[in-house]
């Protein structure tokens, strides 16, 4: 089966399947190993259509998980391509897209095997806190963006047991003024810009609230798919070292 990945997230679905052989067309921002010989089609936001149907692919995967895709979809759809669109919002999401992703490209029960070890690596790092540590999650530094309630963060916090500190918020993120921020009284601020070249601790650190900053690569957190275990081995480890008498102090 031929193959187009517009988001890095299902170019990363599609390589714990093992299939990026069949990638034709990919987006500029996916890394997953194998896809070298995949022709590049722009940015996620920015896809050339024409270059994506001259690929001649079988399936397009998109995912709405990055903000402004319907657009991309939209040109997808009408250039007459068969397109698998997904919208995770939480875990359980994430997972059930790997599911549906195995079973398009005809290997349901890889799909599944994948999913059930994304799930277990998650399950294993959770740790019981005297209280659940309250966690921000930094898209952008300026303005402050952060994730809010209907997003995966939420979810992959609670597996750690933790909390999101906007779990109250709705929507999948919202900007934020510097006294939102200090409002949510997070006990960990996590720096993960989405497209930044180099993630800064110190722009956050010097805003003075005197929270503990940890950076994960937008890799590790800003992708629904397996690739969310690095990020949350990399936030469990960075609650460990808050130490107990802090999180209960706050």
């Amino acid at each position: 089966m031929r193959l187009a990945s517009l988001t890095a997230s299902n170019s990363d679905i599609l390589a714990a399947l093992g299939v990026v052989e069949g990638v034709v067309a990919v987006d500029n921002h996916s890394d997953a190993p194998g896809l070298e010989r995949a022709v590049r089609v722009g940015p996620d936001l920015n896809i050339d259509v024409e270059a994506v149907r001259l690929a001649r692919p079988d399936l397009v995967l998109a995912s709405l998980s990055v903000p402004g895709m319907e657009r991309v979809v939209a040109g997808v759809r009408a250039a007459g391509l068969r397109t698998l669109v997904l919208d995770p919002v939480s875990v359980p999401d994430t997972l059930r897209d790997i599911r549906e992703i195995g079973a398009a490209v005809g290997l349901p029960e890889r799909g599944e095997a994948v999913a059930a070890r994304l799930e277990a690596e998650l399950r294993a790092l959770a740790r019981p806190f005297p209280r659940p540590p309250r966690v921000l999650v930094e898209w952008w530094p300026r303005p402050i963006i952060a994730a809010t309630r209907d997003s995966w963060v939420t979810d992959l916090l609670a597996t750690l047991g933790a909390v999101n500190a906007l779990a109250e918020r709705p929507g999948r993120s919202s900007p934020l003024t510097l006294e939102e921020v200090r409002a949510a009284r997070p006990d960990l601020i996590v720096c993960s810009w989405c497209g930044a070249r180099k993630l800064r601790p110190e722009v956050i650190e010097a805003r003075g609230l005197g929270v503990p900053v940890a950076c994960v690569p937008e890799s590790g957190l800003g992708r629904p798919g397996p690739r969310l275990v690095e990020g949350a081995r990399l936030i469990a480890a960075a609650l460990a070292r808050l130490g107990l008498e802090s999180i209960t102090a706050r």
